[in-house]
This record gives structure tokens, C-alpha cells and sequence, in this order.
């Protein structure tokens, strides 16, 4: 199976890191976040990469086009141009980088693609989050229903603290930093898609979490796998400071590689 990754986002609420790289190339403990996810992909065997690129994809672009030379020792002879890579770092990925437009919706990047994609089912998720979502039981909870995409629904946690207050309305019973929200069940991404659920998508002004989605679950043709694990998008700042908290301090649960 491929998994295709959404790669051609603006960014616009980290912008102190996005004005200069794509969002996905954003990094956390020296490793652009794409990369993150595609090791999560791969520890279950899943090597082959087609990402959706569009805002500064040349970035994304020579930084895979270079991977071994980034990460190796390596030798140069500056008598005659030879360079030779030591002990060189690789992964057994396959990556194909397709240029979807920089104003393209998300729907949009997708039907793009197509060609890249193939005729076969696919993992799809966005290049700005992670998690430790399994996704073998992702993926049988997709086969077992039958149906033509399936997401992972996350509960994430609330944004601010909660307190319990007494009577009188001065002390407080219980303190929780982090309460899990309201309940709701949320898309998380981390989708797997029949290629028939393309033709659901108009074109470059489709986004996909709107009338295609929309249009399978009225169809009854969507289903969700819930996840009560880890799952973290990057959305601003503070979000990015925050996993780059876990990953050096050893604590991050999406590294199941």
C-alpha cells in the first residue's frame, strides 16, 4: 500500500516557522515532522510515499533528493569533484513528490495525484501531525466495514485547565491541566481511502473534509476508527515547542520505530 501525505499547506498559524519552509519541513528534535510520520508509516511496512506538495516544494523536494548526503560522513577530493559518502544513511522508501499547487485545496491535491496514487486502497493523512495510532487495526476496521474511507476519530484534549470549585465558590476541590475535552469524536487524519472515493472530488476548490466526506458519510460509506492513544496536530507554536519537548526528553509516544 501507498501512503499519501497532504504536503502543500500555507501554514499561515505558525507562520514564524512556515515563511521560510513548508510546514511538514517544520522540525521536531532536528527532523523535518513529514519525516516523523513517514517512520511511523514505515514501521508497519508501509515504504511507498507520494506526497502532495505545493506551498515552497522545493524544499521538500531537495531535502529527500539529498537525505543520504544530509545525513552521512562524507568525503570530498577537491582535485577532481569526487564525493564519496560514508557509512551512508538510508531508508527503504520510495518517495514520489507530485507538485499540486500552491492554492490547491486539499480535495484538490488529491485528485491531482490520482495517476501517482494508483488503483489500489491507500493510507492518506496531513503532513503536520502525529500519533501512535496502530494502524493495522486501522486498516482491518476499514476491510471489516467495507467501506469507502475510513478516519481515525480522536478526542483531543481541552485547551485550558479546569477547576472543580467548593460552595462558597473560592476554593477549589480538583485541579486538571489537561481535561479531555468536551466528548466529541474529531477527524485525526490518518485515513484509509478506496480510489473510487476520488471521484467524489470536483476539482482544485474541493476540500476534502468538506462535500466529498460530507457526501460518503451521507452514503453511509464512511466509518471511523476510534483512537485513544496519542495524537497531536501542529498548528501553531506553541504546539511545535510542545512536541519538541517530548522527543528530547524521550517521551515521544508517536516514535514506535
Amino acid at each position: 500500500m501507498k501512503a499519501v501525505i497532504l504536503a502543500g499547506g500555507l501554514g499561515t498559524r505558525i507562520s514564524e516557522e512556515t515563511s521560510i519552509r513548508p510546514k511538514p519541513m517544520v522540525e521536531v528534535g532536528s527532523m523535518p515532522i513529514i519525516w516523523h510520520i513517514m517512520k511511523t508509516y514505515a514501521e508497519y511496512g508501509v515504504t511507498d510515499f507520494v506526497l502532495l506538495c505545493g506551498y515552497k516544494s522545493h524544499v521538500i523536494k531537495d531535502y529527500f533528493i539529498n537525505y543520504a548526503m544530509r545525513s552521512s560522513s562524507v568525503e570530498v577530493d577537491l582535485a577532481n569533484g569526487a564525493v564519496k559518502l560514508l557509512d551512508p544513511v538510508r531508508e527503504p522508501w520510495k518517495i514520489t513528490m507530485v507538485d499540486t499547487g500552491e492554492s490547491t485545496m486539499t480535495g484538490g491535491r488529491i485528485k491531482r495525484a490520482r495517476a501517482h496514487i494508483g488503483n489500489e486502497t491507500f493510507f492518506l493523512t496531513y503532513g503536520d501531525g502525529v500519533s501512535d495510532v496502530d494502524l493495522s487495526k486501522l486498516l482491518e476496521t476499514h476491510r471489516t466495514d467495507k467501506s469507502l474511507v475510513t478516519l481515525t476519530a480522536v478526542q483531543p484534549p481541552g485547551r485550558f485547565g479546569t477547576l472543580s470549585l467548593g460552595n462558597e465558590q473560592t476554593k477549589v476541590n480538583s485541579f486538571l491541566e489537561k481535561p479531555q475535552g468536551d466528548g466529541a469524536w474529531i477527524n485525526g487524519g490518518y485515513f484509509v481511502v478506496e480510489p473510487a472515493a476520488i471521484d467524489y472530488i470536483a476539482g482544485d476548490d474541493t476540500s476534502w473534509e468538506q462535500d466529498p466526506l460530507m457526501t460518503i458519510a451521507n452514503e453511509q460509506q464512511l466509518s471511523a476508527y476510534k483512537h485513544s492513544g496519542f495524537w497531536q496536530p501542529m498548528d501553531t507554536l506553541r504546539d511545535k515547542q510542545y512536541l519538541e519537548s517530548l522527543w528530547n526528553e524521550g517521551r515521544a509516544p508517536w516514535k514506535v520505530w
